[in-house]
């Protein structure tokens, strides 16, 4: 991609326009509404005093979410690991980057990532905004530096006006950032089989096996929802689940140093679990079953594994429970919602 397309910046035009010649106009505040879609029994969206959202930032978001200039070579945008038919994550284990060297872990959802304290699998980035610059910089991503990527679309004047339009300034890297995480805090799933039974009161368009699964899900036998709780599914605690006795990756410990926090990751939502395979930090696990079969067996005994992680001695039909219920967290509505595509 070498800049804006045509069609987008024809539509951006046409919105700044009408934006600035009705900045108290009711209708903005519609507009708005129907790119940041709060679902039932979700908190609102918090943006930053510096960043708070407006559709010109939106709209620039999105276009630097799928422009491969971000990176070195031109040959890889955001969208490239995290892709919208898998909940805006990757299939395979560990993505390529800009030099086609593999990432070092599985690239996560960021369906409702604007809900999350903070970012990397080890924790280590505080907001939206900071962690923009972790793919750019990494060697196995983007390969680059933000000020490279700034002169490289500082060259295209029509990248020039919609910063302009969107942050008041010139482009550079506070409105590079700042755009980009506008879009992706847009990115909310929570319209599942499940939120329509738990949050509408729909209890029927669960079937029984589902509603077992989702019973078995938050009892004391499994303490499934112990670390994968509330309406995002996760408690965004670092935990270490016992998949090996030896990590390649040493987690959370690479931030803080500690030996303590050596293997422990963040908890991951499991909304679109379904979505997207393959599961854990290192993508080692290819099905939901594979998943369940793990945390059935109790797990490795790594030194910092959680308590929580027993044999759990489930049936065959439990397991099924389980994964029916899990897969009732699909939002296939995300998956292909056109606001959201290139």
């Amino acid at each position: 991609m070498k800049g804006p397309s045509v069609k987008l910046v024809l539509l951006f035009f046409s919105l700044c326009i009408f934006f600035l010649s009705c900045r108290k106009d009711p209708a903005i505040s519609i507009v708005e509404e129907e790119i940041i879609s709060i679902p039932v029994g979700f908190p609102s969206v918090d943006f930053p005093a510096d960043n708070g959202f407006t559709n010109e930032r939106w709209i620039l978001g999105k276009q630097l979410f799928f422009d491969k200039q971000l990176s070195k070579n031109n040959t890889i945008s955001c969208a490239s690991c995290h892709k919208q038919e898998f909940a805006f994550s990757d299939n395979v284990p560990l993505s390529k980057g800009d030099n086609n060297n593999v990432g070092t872990s599985n690239a996560p959802s960021l369906a409702n990532v604007s809900y999350h304290p903070y970012f990397t699998r080890a924790g280590g980035v505080p907001t939206l905004e900071m962690q923009i610059l972790v793919p750019i910089q990494e060697h196995n991503e983007f390969n680059t530096n933000m000020l490279d990527v700034v002169e490289k679309l500082k060259q295209n004047s029509i990248y020039e006006s919609m910063a302009q339009l969107a942050y008041n300034r010139s482009l550079d890297a506070f409105v590079i950032t700042r755009a980009l995480a506008t879009f992706e805090r847009s990115l909310i799933s929570g319209n599942s089989k499940f939120d329509d039974y738990y949050y509408n009161g729909n209890t029927s368009i669960l079937n029984e096996s589902e509603q077992r699964g989702f019973l078995l899900f938050t009892s004391n036998k499994t303490n499934c929802s112990e670390c994968h709780s509330g309406f995002n599914f996760t408690n965004y605690a670092f935990e270490n689940n016992g998949l090996y006795i030896n990590y390649a990756d040493s987690g959370r410990m690479r931030l803080t140093q500690l030996p303590q926090d050596r293997a422990r990751f963040k908890v991951p939502s499991l909304r679109n679990i379904a979505l997207t395979a393959p599961y854990m930090h290192d993508g080692s696990f290819y099905t939901i079953a594979a998943v369940i079969e793990h945390y059935n067996s109790g797990g490795q005994n790594h030194v910092h594994k959680s308590n929580l992680i027993q044999p759990l001695a489930l049936t065959s039909q439990e397991k099924q429970d389980l994964i029916n219920f899990l897969n009732s967290l699909t939002d296939n509505e995300f998956a292909v919602n056109k606001k959201f595509k290139e």
